[in-house]
């Protein structure tokens, strides 16, 4: 799903909200966790989970392509970690595939 996307299924969900009033919804919001994360902070969001800054120090990598080992910078990366509510409804589809 897109942000495009999302902004058309909450306007399709029979709100009085303008197209142009609910992408500005979105963006506001995303904008609040880009700073939030930029900030090392964490965004925990209740039943569907936790937006995080981890750490990484550096290390000696490999290069894939040539086996060549290459220098990797210390860094900060951001995570998820699902919520038990989301877990189990991503657990409850139909079997659409096998495992």
């Amino acid at each position: 799903m897109t942000k495009k996307d999302l902004v058309e299924k909450i306007r399709t969900r029979g709100t009085d909200f303008s197209k142009k009033d609910i992408n500005f919804a979105v963006d506001a919001i995303f904008e609040g966790m880009r700073k939030t994360l930029s900030e090392g902070e964490k965004i925990e969001i209740r039943d569907f989970g936790v937006f995080g800054v981890t750490a990484r120090r550096s290390r000696m990598g490999r290069n894939p392509k040539t086996g060549e080992e290459a220098y990797v910078p210390a860094r900060y990366a951001v995570f998820f970690k699902t919520g038990k509510e989301l877990k189990e409804m991503v657990n409850r589809r139909p079997d659409s595939y096998e495992i």
